[in-house]
């Protein structure tokens, strides 16, 4: 079955970096699109940076220009690069296979998420 584990959450002081991984397993990790979410405390779950079908990449406006979605299909392994990050990046962030680009249809497989903390 699919599972998906994300790693590398932490705490970190405000303008410092992270990297978060998400490994695969159950699925052929080179046809799907995935992303990731997170959820603050008191706030609704948001998508913060997607893969495509196309091989693209999504962010949303408040990340734009500090973290980076990249996947890395050899390890089956995805990850998200945090740069520069700030007080509103506390959360709690999720991995999610949203796509099988080789169907056409979309999936809804969630991990069970990782906290980050970042302290000014």
């Amino acid at each position: 079955q699919v599972h998906v584990e994300e790693s590398g959450g932490g705490l970190v002081q405000a303008g410092g970096s992270l990297r978060l991984s998400c490994t695969g397993s159950g699925f052929t990790f080179n046809n799907y699109a995935m992303s990731w979410y997170r959820q603050a405390p008191g706030k609704e779950r948001e998508l913060v940076a997607a893969t495509t079908c196309r091989r693209l990449t999504e962010y949303a406006d408040f990340v734009k220009g500090r973290f980076n979605i990249f996947k890395d299909n050899t390890k089956n392994t995805l990850f998200l690069q945090m740069n520069s990050l700030k007080d509103e990046d506390t959360a709690v962030y999720y991995c999610k296979v949203h796509r099988d680009c080789a169907m056409g249809r979309s999936s809804d497989y969630w991990g069970q998420g990782t906290q980050v903390t970042v302290s000014s």
